[in-house]
């Protein structure tokens, strides 16, 4: 069964879609079958893998969620779209904005997209959902339906100030709707080494998260590359290859990959 991880931030300007597409597209490139679904009715994640107008598109999100709210068949292939650069991705637009508005009637509205999962996560080695920066509807059911969430900050005071909101949110439910959920970790976007204020705030997030969560060793450092494969729409490893934004993405997936490794070693231990 693949792993679920969901990209969450409460903040917006984080580097949230980026980090879904960049991190997708490095584990592809270590050969896992990986497929991205996007939960924000920006479709900032539709947009970077290439999709140009995705209000004009006729099948997202929204139609296999809507049609599994009213108990209507669906395909589970129904909807996806490939990336020339080896990952699947399901797409969303701004109808999935009246979408969250429409789950707060349906029963068990906080289990729709896990139902989506459940049925399609057989097929990949990772499934990586792309949250909208709040709290409602649609980033609880994003929530509900992963194994783990990985969390991406800003090197800066106040976004670091707001993970408290986004932990309360994470235990909440895991104590009342998915207690296997998991913290992948917290990554550092946005990364000025050069300036003390940086190495600040790295520290003070070692402080205040270091004992529970996991932190990412390698940090997504600021360039203004990784800003231009939102409007090239193709990943940082097409737009610059060699950078130093890639580099950092790879380097990302290789440590998911690592971490993924140990853990299935541990359990396989605890097995016996």
């Amino acid at each position: 069964m693949g792993k679920v991880i969901a990209i969450a931030a409460q903040k917006g300007g984080v580097g949230k879609s980026t980090t879904c597409v960049n991190l997708g597209i490095g584990l592809a490139r270590k050969g896992k079958r990986v497929l991205l679904i996007d939960m924000d009715p920006q479709g900032n994640m539709s947009s970077c893998l290439g999709i140009e107008e995705p209000d004009s598109l006729k099948v997202t999100i929204v139609n296999i969620l809507e049609k599994i709210m009213n108990d209507e068949q669906w395909e589970p292939t129904e909807g996806l779209m490939h990336q020339v650069e080896g990952v699947d991705f399901l797409p969303a637009n701004i109808e999935l904005a009246g979408l969250e508005t429409t789950l707060v009637n349906v029963i068990s509205r906080e289990t729709i997209l896990r139902e989506y999962i459940d049925r399609i996560r057989s097929i990949y080695d990772y499934v990586i959902i792309d949250t909208m920066p709040s709290l409602g509807m649609l980033t609880i059911n994003a929530l509900v339906a992963a194994d783990s969430v990985l969390i991406p900050v800003e090197a800066a005071y106040l976004p670091i100030k707001g993970l408290q909101q986004l932990m309360k949110t994470i235990g909440r439910v895991r104590r009342q709707l998915n207690p296997e959920l998991q913290m992948e970790g917290i990554l550092l976007t946005k990364v000025d080494r050069r300036t003390n204020f940086a190495k600040d705030i790295i520290t003070l997030l070692q402080q205040a998260y270091g004992e529970r969560v996991h932190i990412f060793q390698n940090c997504i450092p600021l360039s203004v590359r990784a800003a231009e494969t939102s409007a090239e729409g193709k990943s940082i490893f097409l737009h610059d290859p060699k950078g130093i934004v890639a580099e950092g993405y790879q380097a990302l997936a290789e440590e998911v990959l690592s971490r993924e490794s140990t853990q299935c070693a541990k359990d396989h231990s605890d097995a016996l």
